[in-house]
C-alpha cells in the first residue's frame, strides 16, 4: 500500500463518549427499580447518535483514498493508476491549495446526485468519485483527468500528501544502469 488516507476519529469518539455518560448517568438510579424505562431511553438517544455518527460513516465509505501499486481506490469506485492522466495529477500538485473560506464555497457546489438536473455532468462539473453525492462540507477536493479526458472529482482531507502519493504512483520511474 503506497498511500492510505487516514480518517478523523474524534467526532465518533466525543459523540460515543456523551452518549456512555448519558445513558450510565440515567442507569445509576433508574436500573434496578425501572429497567425498562432506562432501556427506552437508551434506544432514544440512540436515535440522536445514530445522525451524529452518518456524517463520518459516510466520509468513511464514500471518501476512503487508498493507493496502491496499481489502483486508484476511492470510496466504492477503482480507478487503475494508468488510466489516469500524470499532466492533470501534477498540474493539480501545482495548483496554490484553496483558502478554507475557498473548501467550504466549494464543496457546497460539488454536487454530483443521481437526480436529473442534480448530476454534475448536467453542469458540466467533473464527476464525483467514490459514490457519495456531494464533497462533505469543508473537505477540500482535487480535480484530475483520465487519459480519455474525462474530469474526476475527490475529496480529500490532506490534498498535499494525496497529491505527492499520487505523483509518485503515476509518474513513471526512471532506472538507470
Amino acid at each position: 500500500m503506497r498511500y492510505v488516507e487516514k480518517t478523523p476519529k474524534t467526532w465518533s469518539a466525543i459523540c460515543i463518549a456523551v452518549y456512555v455518560a448519558g445513558v450510565a448517568y440515567m442507569g445509576v438510579d433508574t436500573i434496578p427499580d425501572d429497567f425498562g424505562l432506562w432501556l427506552g431511553m437508551c434506544a432514544l438517544f440512540l436515535l440522536l447518535l445514530l445522525p451524529c455518527l452518518a456524517v463520518p460513516l459516510s466520509k468513511f465509505v464514500y471518501h476512503r483514498i487508498r493507493i496502491d501499486e496499481t489502483t486508484l481506490r476511492v470510496g466504492r469506485e477503482r480507478i487503475p493508476l494508468t488510466a489516469v492522466d500524470p499532466a492533470s495529477v501534477h498540474a493539480a500538485a501545482q495548483a496554490t491549495p484553496p483558502t478554507l473560506p475557498a473548501q467550504y464555497a466549494a464543496s457546497l457546489n460539488a454536487v454530483d446526485a443521481p437526480v436529473p438536473g442534480l448530476r454534475a455532468a448536467d453542469h458540466g462539473d467533473p464527476r464525483l468519485v467514490g459514490g457519495g453525492w456531494s464533497v462533505p462540507m469543508g473537505m477540500d477536493s482535487v480535480v484530475l483527468r483520465t487519459h480519455q479526458g474525462e474530469p474526476l472529482r475527490i475529496a480529500t482531507r490532506d490534498r498535499t500528501a494525496f497529491l505527492t502519493a499520487l505523483t509518485h504512483a503515476v509518474t513513471p520511474s526512471v532506472q538507470h544502469r
